[in-house]
């Protein structure tokens, strides 16, 4: 979170505050490759769930699920919010990464990289992140496109 805070990502902070988000690690293992989730707690107050086997992975990888998962507002996801919140991703990945730094050849650095990638092609006109998230399986089948 500091990280977060140091690199002026600000309406994290904002989204989280207004929405009192709990951030923990959980086990998702259950549910395919989930990174992180946006989920409701019995009381109906927002919980996002970094799955626990990204416990030990780098700060700045753990800042770029956080700052995605603040972008959900809605119960159910929109491809609409699911590219913000994937652009806010990329986009903090882009800012937090240090070059002179190897980071462990996971598949959540696999994907920070490649949605990055597609963050910094895209320009007016092109949004490859929703693009990519249009066109995946599961993406379909969660937001119903």
């Amino acid at each position: 979170m500091k990280l977060l805070e140091q690199s002026g990502e600000h309406d994290v902070f904002a989204n989280l505050k207004k929405n009192s988000v709990k951030i923990k690690f959980y086990n998702l293992s259950g549910y395919g490759t989930v990174y992180a989730a946006n989920t409701y707690d019995n009381y109906g107050r927002r919980v996002i769930l970094i799955n626990s086997a990204y416990k030990n992975a780098p700060i700045e990888q753990i800042a770029c699920l956080i700052a995605h998962e603040s972008c959900h507002v809605l119960r159910k996801a929109t491809l609409e919010e699911e590219t913000t919140a994937t652009q806010k991703e990329a986009a903090c990945w882009a800012k937090l990464k240090n070059n002179s730094v190897t980071y462990p050849e996971t598949k959540l650095t696999k994907r920070l990289d490649k949605i990055s990638n597609l963050y910094l092609a895209s320009q007016d006109g092109n949004n490859y992140i929703q693009d990519k998230i249009a066109s995946s399986s599961f993406y379909k089948s969660q937001l119903g496109i």
